[in-house]
């Protein structure tokens, strides 16, 4: 059972649903123009609240060298900035530059645009929205529950 107390799907459908997610992931990331699917994440993920690599590496369950390698991407194309932290001199925070702001809703934009395209051949495109929205909020629920473990 799953936590919502609906049965587990079996085995053959949840090698479906991955093969389909896995799909679905190239066909975004070919969507999202100049960003790689990883700096979409990170950007995504700096625009929401996080300000620090190693918050991102952890939330979005990476390893700190993706996540500086992204970050160094970002930062060379102007889209994310590191800023001293006042009273750490260590520490650096991430913040979302105006392009870096404008590259994301143009990568959500074209990404969007992408999905339209998928859900056209859907049996019930509503539902599947539905879903992936459900997935968008589980994922959320999981990151929360491993930063708040961490």
């Amino acid at each position: 059972m799953t936590r919502a107390g609906s049965p587990a799907p079996d085995e053959a459908a949840r090698a479906r649903a991955v093969r389909g997610l896995a799909l679905a992931a190239r066909s975004l990331e070919q969507a999202a123009g100049d960003l790689t699917l990883a700096q979409y994440r990170v950007l995504a993920y700096v625009a929401a609240g996080a300000a620090r690599s190693s918050l991102v590496a952890r939330g979005l369950a990476l390893a700190k060298p993706t996540v500086t390698a992204a970050v160094d991407g970002l930062v060379e194309r102007a889209l994310l900035t590191r800023e001293a932290v006042v009273g750490d001199r260590r520490s650096l925070r991430l913040a979302v530059t105006r392009a870096g702001e404008a590259a994301l809703r143009d990568a959500e934009r074209s990404m969007g645009g992408r999905l339209d395209e998928i859900l056209e051949y859907a049996q019930h495109p509503d539902a599947l929205v539905a879903a992936l929205r459900d997935l968008d909020d589980a994922i959320a629920a999981r990151m929360q529950s491993r930063r708040v473990r961490a």
